[in-house]
């Protein structure tokens, strides 16, 4: 990503975005919700004599889509995914060895020599 003349700039997969692009995509969610809503109030009354049900649905459209303009633009940065808290990786544990009985010399049972035949 390089932004005009600038440096060229990299994203980090857990960082949040700029705070300057969260309100630009907000203000343009929201216009384009406006904008529809003003499409729909002016299509009621070009509609009104020529299509009464589907003007009223322009109008209900036009009376609702302003609260879900509001609340679709206000909706962002609480739900972005929050970035690792440490970046340590513990290294994988080796199994320990199991203990292993010693003997000592007392506990051993004695060892014969074989016998010289003559």
């Amino acid at each position: 990503m390089r932004r005009q003349g600038g440096p060229e700039v990299f994203q980090i997969t857990g960082a949040r975005t700029g705070l300057k692009e969260d309100v630009r995509g907000r203000q343009r969610r929201y216009i384009i919700s406006m904008s529809i809503r003003t499409l729909s109030v002016i299509l009621t009354v070009v509609l009104w004599n020529v299509e009464r049900p589907l003007a009223w649905a322009m109008l209900v459209l036009g009376a609702l889509l302003p609260y879900v303009a509001v609340v679709y633009a206000n909706a962002g940065r609480e739900n972005t995914p929050r970035p690792p808290t440490s970046t340590y990786v513990p290294p994988p544990s080796r199994p320990a060895l199991e203990p292993s009985s010693i003997e000592s010399a007392a506990d051993r049972a004695p060892v014969q020599e074989p016998k010289a035949t003559s």
